[in-house]
């Protein structure tokens, strides 16, 4: 299965090239049968142009057609399913499906990494076509008509598995998050709409019920197809699009059975797992020492999931749209807590020197590593080491990199939880007191 994510490159192709290049990346024992040359003993091909002077003719090429601005180039990840190609078989896919897409018409470089558990083929093109000087145009049509469709097309020839998207298109990160049980904002979207249904008659007192619930609604007799937009949202969710039971048809004959008496049609929803709770025997005699009180960056965020994902207080009124919705980043949140209890973070300034002692690590183990390449091509037997410090270095660059989310995240996560006490605070008396006496 080739799973494909496009990117583009807006400013230094040369840097998106040097790093599809990085030997680092690239497996050089992986492919000594693919060719005696040593300048083509690695999996790397040049697309209508040489692989090593590809900037330089890709730059020739805007120049000639003096489209040296905008989008430079694109950048597409080509992955494959962990075990189901070799390295060869990956690159001979990834070249075939380069070709494909782009044909005579644009330069591009095929790179195929082996550094991870799922192999996969970079592809980096330039934006302008050295043909006719028109740029390639990117878009959700492009995505799946032609790039998705080629990736496939490869795919079934060589017998590998495909995505198929059943009806509508998806985006991945909607698709996979479906696929793996996590929460989407359509999702969310249809918990509301089961949430209005229960407490309407007729399909317009449904509507009203979405409209306190801050929703927009475009229905009408004009209107081809009823949309709603939730609270906050930019993007309007037509109901025939949010799946089985919740086309208009649908909630109508739900809301009908409901007025029947009969049971309603509700459609099967994910449930989140029933965690049982532990029981631990202590002695009489042994005096338990009492916990220590989180503050600032992990108390901030241990009630910022409780408000995500953890057991819900009884209140009429649930949280802000807004809030809800960062459901959707709950594991990321989580990988962030997770650091900033390890490293016992609570303040900016904590943070910020995290940061400088994670960076000072990488940058030490990164000398190592040069001086280990150096005595690699001297002829040492030093790939064990050079892997270990690859390990450490990719385990650093991560933390490093959930700092940064961190201090990106701070400002929204506190503006949320603000949003949410200023909802209790301005909540109906009767609904404070079911909060206070719990």
């Amino acid at each position: 299965m080739a799973y494909d994510k496009i990117i583009v490159i807006h400013s230094r192709l040369d840097h998106c090239l040097d790093y599809t290049l990085n030997e680092e990346k690239t497996d050089l024992r992986n492919a000594l049968d693919y060719g005696m040359n040593p300048a083509k003993a690695r999996l790397v091909t040049g697309i209508n142009c040489d692989a090593e002077n590809a900037h330089r003719e890709m730059q020739a090429t805007k120049r000639r057609w003096d489209k040296r601005g905008g989008i430079l180039g694109y950048h597409i990840v080509h992955s494959f399913a962990p075990g189901e190609v070799t390295a060869e078989e990956a690159h001979e896919a990834g070249v075939e499906f380069a070709r494909r897409l782009l044909g005579d018409r644009y330069e591009a470089v095929v790179s195929t990494h082996t550094d991870r558990d799922h192999l996969h083929c970079h592809i980096v093109f330039n934006s302008v076509s050295f043909m006719d000087g028109k740029k390639y145009r990117s878009d959700f049509v492009s995505y799946f008509d032609t790039l998705r469709e080629t990736s496939n097309a490869v795919s079934r020839e060589r017998g590998l598995s495909v995505i198929d998207a059943e009806g509508h298109g998806k985006h991945y990160a909607e698709w996979d998050a479906e696929r793996t049980g996590k929460a989407t904002i359509s999702g969310l979207v249809r918990q509301d709409i089961d949430a209005a249904i229960r407490e309407s008659f007729t399909f317009e007192s449904f509507l009203s019920a979405l409209r306190r619930q801050g929703y927009t609604i475009k229905y009408g007799e004009n209107i081809k197809h009823t949309a709603i937009t939730p609270p906050g949202g930019k993007r309007a969710f037509r109901l025939d699009s949010l799946g089985d039971g919740y086309s208009e048809v649908d909630i109508r004959s739900r809301l009908a059975n409901l007025r029947s008496g009969e049971v309603p049609v509700s459609p099967a929803l994910p449930m989140s797992p029933i965690i049982p709770k532990r029981y631990r025997v202590r002695s009489g005699n042994i005096r338990q020492r009492p916990r220590k009180k989180l503050r600032g960056f992990r108390a901030l965020y241990v009630y910022y999931l409780y408000l995500l994902g953890g057991p819900r207080r009884r209140q009429r009124r649930p949280p802000p749209f807004s809030v809800r919705a960062e459901v959707t980043k709950l594991h990321q949140y989580q990988r962030q807590f997770s650091l900033l209890q390890k490293y016992g973070i609570d303040s900016d300034t904590q943070l910020s020197m995290l940061e400088d002692a994670l960076q000072a690590q990488i940058d030490a183990l990164t000398d190592s590593r040069k001086e280990l390449y150096r005595q690699r091509r001297a002829g040492w037997d030093v790939e064990a080491e050079i892997a270990a410090i690859n390990g450490e270095l990719r385990q650093l660059r991560r933390e490093l990199k959930t700092c940064g989310r961190i201090e990106a995240d701070i400002p929204r996560v506190r503006q949320q939880v603000q949003l949410c006490r200023e909802q209790e605070t301005h909540a109906p008396e009767k609904d404070r007191k079911i909060i206070k006496s719990r």
